[in-house]
């Protein structure tokens, strides 16, 4: 239970009518959720406008609304919160509501078209051989700690990625390492969300039935970059041609890794087999048993950023040889008869050209 004054804290309110110094339970944005003594937020999404919603939230017991336009018929009992942004207000609601968690974990977002998952999850398996407890938020799977919980989209909605990061907390996570889709930024889902470190893996064409052109989809994923803080960190892909548009304007710290470009962090591929790769990077040879040349940019991102946390060099080189591949991430079988079966999620052409220019 929590006050709507210290819920509505850095909201971008424009204007309230009623009393504020109500006593919450809970906050939704789908009607038919709502509680007794809820809040409810209106949101204007691609289907729904949730302001439609606002009587049937009253009716079932919702003491407040925040909304981006007042409804014309006002009830003196409820009050009405005018914000510039509902979507942008609903994070930073549930950013006030959870007590701030994301503040308490060391966070790292992964965005990019491909390779979210695998560094994500990659550096999600390299601090648990470590003996941290860290979290997990990835297409696949939520993870916190040992606890598997089932994912429903990339990047939850404000208000169950809150949820997810206050129970990581609660549990003693240290670290979270979380994919960020470009439809939770352009929705501001991760707005009010305190991120220490963002990483860039590449950007293809993708999604475009959601962003229309590949430049709003740019744009989208720059976006994450531009409300970076300057005690963040940005990590980009050097040899990507969009590497630098990305980190271009933000206000934290660019650092940069490549296996081609002049980079912060360097590597070189040495052997690239279904064995495995062979990898030098800043000079000391790793061997692990993922393939593809794809993997070589995945590994040495999730070294940049181990390091940028600071980590010791020998001791996360040490755990990436150990590091296994993620599931339906070009995981590869042998049979008696030497026949090798691949697994791969690659849905997009570049992740389908990538993955038959390694198995060729």
């Amino acid at each position: 239970m929590k006050l709507l004054s210290d819920l509505l804290y850095k909201a971008g309110i424009k204007e309230v009518k009623g009393d504020i110094n109500l006593a919450i339970t809970s906050i939704c944005f789908d009607s038919r959720k709502v509680a007794n003594s809820s809040l409810f937020v209106a949101i204007s999404g691609t289907q729904n406008d949730g302001h439609k919603f606002i009587d049937g939230a009253i009716k079932d017991g919702s003491l407040a609304i925040v909304c981006e336009v007042f409804p014309e018929e006002i009830e003196e009992r409820i009050t009405y919160v005018q914000v510039k942004s509902s979507t942008e207000a609903l994070g930073i609601i549930a950013c006030n509501f959870y007590d701030n968690p994301s503040e308490k974990l060391k966070l790292v977002g992964v965005t990019g078209t491909n390779g979210k998952t695998t560094t994500a999850t990659l550096l999600y398996s390299l601090y648990r051989g470590m003996g941290k407890k860290v979290g997990l938020l990835s297409t696949v799977r939520n993870r916190i700690i040992g606890e598997t919980i089932t994912a429903t989209h990339t990047t939850p909605n404000a208000i169950e990625l809150n949820r997810l990061l206050a129970e990581m907390v609660k549990k003693g996570c240290t670290h979270c390492f979380m994919e960020v889709s470009s439809h939770a930024i352009h929705q501001r889902r991760i707005s009010g969300i305190s991120f220490l470190i963002g990483l860039f893996t590449n950007i293809t064409h993708d999604h475009l039935d959601y962003h229309n052109t590949f430049d709003e989809y740019i744009r989208a994923k720059k976006q994450f970059f531009d409300y970076l803080p300057a005690s963040a960190t940005a990590i980009t892909n050097a040899d990507e041609r969009h590497g630098s548009t990305m980190v271009l304007n933000t206000k934290a710290t660019v650092k940069k890794y490549g296996l081609k470009a002049m980079a912060d962090y360097k590597c070189r591929l040495v052997e690239n087999s279904f064995e495995g790769l062979q990898l030098n990077i800043h000079g000391h040879d790793v061997w692990t048993r993922l393939v593809g040349s794809f993997n070589a940019y995945n590994l040495l991102s999730v070294y940049a950023v181990a390091i940028e946390l600071g980590e010791d060099q020998l001791e996360v080189l040490t755990s990436l040889s150990s590091l296994s591949s993620v599931e339906g991430r070009f995981q590869h079988f042998k049979s008696k008869g030497n026949i090798i079966g691949i697994v791969d999620y690659a849905h997009t052409p570049d992740a389908l050209k990538k993955v038959l220019q390694t198995i060729k």
